[in-house]
């Protein structure tokens, strides 16, 4: 897909993987609606872009299913079509699940799984309606693989892969290209604000930059895949641990070995830059 002059929605968009896909997608032409709780935030991202491009924000939260139909009226509004939705707004609330409120499970739900779907369905006849699109979901290599102490996000993100192929299946016949970027960890907040409580695991395989995720979302745009694992080899290890459980179980010592290796070298690391 060429993105000059296209519409592009992206959740999250006020920092993170989100703010990096917003400047790729401005450097590409496209227009941009950004989306995120904070207006602040937004307007910060907006501001940073419109000498690149067109750009509008429109704060709310994702789990609201009106403002899911009044971000998708507004855009058309604005830009007279919508041709790619970016589905990349995402929560954790990290810990056992008999030790994360109910509430919060029902959010990380709510935020990864179910407000995916609705937008998804949402764009659907916009997309159509251009006689083609592109909707990106954002999910994540916890999708692949059990990771405990993230049990629920994990479950969100293999529902979102699964949605994600089989809808990609669905509109395969329409013009409407669905795919999957499933990354590992990621070197922003998301991870190192919440580290202490991160799963070793997770911290033993190599982290992607936002801007190499969002580069990712913006190739799927043009491209045949419908996912893209990575770390390439991160990916190989998943499906390794679904074809072989065993190898998994035997391998996981090893790996969470490595990745409290890795937490406390990224702790001190944080220690240092907070001295100086």
């Amino acid at each position: 897909m060429i993105l000059k002059d296209k519409t592009v929605i992206i959740t999250g968009g006020s920092e993170g993987v989100g703010a990096a896909a917003a400047r790729l997608f401005a450097d590409a032409g496209a227009n941009l609606m950004l989306v995120a709780r904070t207006r602040k935030n937004l307007e910060a991202v907006a501001e940073e872009l419109r000498d690149r491009t067109r750009v509008e924000i429109f704060p709310m939260d994702v789990t609201d299913a009106d403002a899911c139909v009044d971000v998708f009226k507004k855009t058309a509004f604005e830009f007279g079509q919508i041709d790619v939705l970016v589905n990349n707004a995402g929560y954790h609330a990290r810990g056992n699940v008999e030790d994360v409120d109910a509430a919060e499970l029902g959010k990380i739900v709510d935020v990864n799984f179910r407000a995916p779907i609705i937008l998804s369905r949402i764009a659907i006849p916009y997309l159509k309606e251009n006689g083609s699109g592109v909707i990106i979901n954002v999910g994540s290599m916890a999708g692949r693989t059990p990771v405990p102490g993230s049990t629920t996000y994990a479950a969100t993100k293999a529902g979102l892969r699964s949605f994600s192929l089989a809808l990609a299946e669905e509109l395969q016949a329409s013009g409407i290209k669905v795919g999957l970027v499933s990354p590992g960890p990621i070197d922003t907040q998301f991870i190192l604000a919440d580290i202490d409580q991160t799963a070793d695991i997770t911290l033993s395989q190599p982290m992607s930059t936002a801007e190499e995720v969002a580069q990712t979302i913006v190739d799927l745009c043009g491209n045949s895949m419908r996912e893209v694992a990575m770390p390439r080899l991160t990916g190989i290890l998943t499906t390794v641990n679904y074809l072989f459980p065993w190898v998994g179980r035997q391998m996981r010592p090893l790996l969470e070995k490595k990745g409290r290796r890795v937490k406390q070298n990224y702790k001190a690391e944080q220690k240092r830059r907070e001295s100086e």
